[in-house]
Parts: structure tokens; sequence; C-alpha cells
């Protein structure tokens, strides 16, 4: 797969979600980074009528493309311990045969187990993804190759639908931020690119971009 190939690994997935969730406004650019070995990384907010925002990081060189989004639901709802759960997405390409694909239902809520019926739950146990621990039972976390990448999109579909009735259901106008801070601490200590953001883009900046923006409401 050349560079242009898989600088678009991920392109039906983010027209998935955009498609799912049409009324997205994109904001302007919140970074446009170059750092080693030609990694190029962008970073940008969206927001809806129904969500505080989602924000995207695509990080990307010759051989590999990283993307990270998360949705963050507007708060206030009648079931679900109060508020809706996040939808994230964590999709690692490294190199053509080491590829991760994790979806899933982010609870703000600790220790909350979520679980929406009909979809599958999981059967084994996760390095930085624990059920229950503002994830969910029905956390998908799948290993394939660059090229099996989109046979995986009909499950990251059908996630979607379900969490667009969770979102059309409640129809949550709320912002109180104050109800993501506990989540974001997490995220921030779980971090698992930490090292590599680091290694491409410098302590400094790599810093600011989890802090500051990937995890904003940690403070």
């Amino acid at each position: 797969m050349d560079m242009v190939g898989v600088k678009d690994l991920w392109k039906n997935y983010k027209e998935a979600v955009w498609e799912t969730f049409p009324g997205f406004e994109e904001q302007p650019m919140w970074a446009e980074w170059e750092g080693k070995d030609g990694t190029k990384l962008t970073a940008r907010t969206r927001t809806h009528d129904s969500f505080i925002k989602s924000r995207e990081v695509d990080i990307w060189d010759e051989k590999s493309n990283i993307y990270n989004n998360v949705l963050y639901p507007k708060t206030g709802a009648n079931g679900w311990a109060g508020n809706l759960p996040c939808f994230g997405m964590d999709l690692m390409g490294f190199f053509q045969k080491k590829v991760i694909i994790v979806f899933d239902f982010q609870h703000p809520v600790e220790h909350y187990l979520m679980s929406v019926p009909g979809l599958p739950v999981a059967t084994e146990e996760y390095r930085f993804f624990e059920a229950g621990n503002h994830f969910s039972e029905n956390i998908q976390v799948i290993k394939c190759t660059m090229d099996e990448v989109d046979d995986h999109i009909p499950m990251f579909k059908k996630y979607l639908n379900e969490y667009k009735k969770l979102i059309d259901w409640e129809t949550p106008d709320g912002e109180d931020l104050e109800a993501y801070r506990r989540f974001d601490e997490y995220m921030t200590e779980l971090d698992p690119v930490a090292g590599y953001l680091k290694s491409k883009f410098g302590e400094e900046k790599a810093e600011k971009l989890v802090k500051d923006f990937l995890f904003c409401y940690n403070k």
C-alpha cells in the first residue's frame, strides 16, 4: 500500500461517522504538524446540536495511519446513569500486517458497566480497555491487516446506528463539562500513544495535544 493508500486507510470509517450524524460542523484546524520521519498530524473539532464536540486526530506517514475520534454527547439523560456514553474509536494501522481497530460506547461515569442489547459482548479482557471502567461490555477490539480494514465496516456501522438510536431517543441538550472531567482524567492516565507522540513530535507538543486537545476537560 502506497502513501496515498495509507493516508486514506480509514476513509470509509470517517465517512460512516459523518453520514450517521450529518449535522456536525467543522471548526478551524487546531493543529497541523509535521514531525520526525515525515510523520504528519492534523487535529480538529466539530460541533453538533446533540454533541458538545467531536474531536479527531489523524496521524500518518508512508507506512502507518492512526485515527482517533471521540464524540462527546451533550449531557443529561433519563437513563444510563444520568448521561449518555461517548462514542470512541481508535483506528490504528501501524504497518501492512499490524492493524488494531477499537470502537466502543465510552461512558463518563466510573465503574458503570454499560451494555447495549443486540450487540456482541466481549469474551476476553484487553489491555488499556477494561470493561466497566469507562468501556462497555460491547467493546470491539479487532486485529487484522491493512487489506482487511474495510471487512469490519458493517460492524462499525451497526454500532454507530445503535448509538444514533440512543442520541435520538434522549436528545441531550446540556453542557455540563464537569460530567467529563473524570473521564478525561482516566483517559489521560491511560493514553497508550503518549510515548509515540513524544517520539514523533517532541515532549512539549505531545503534552499539549493530550492535555489541551484530546482530554481537555481534565482540569
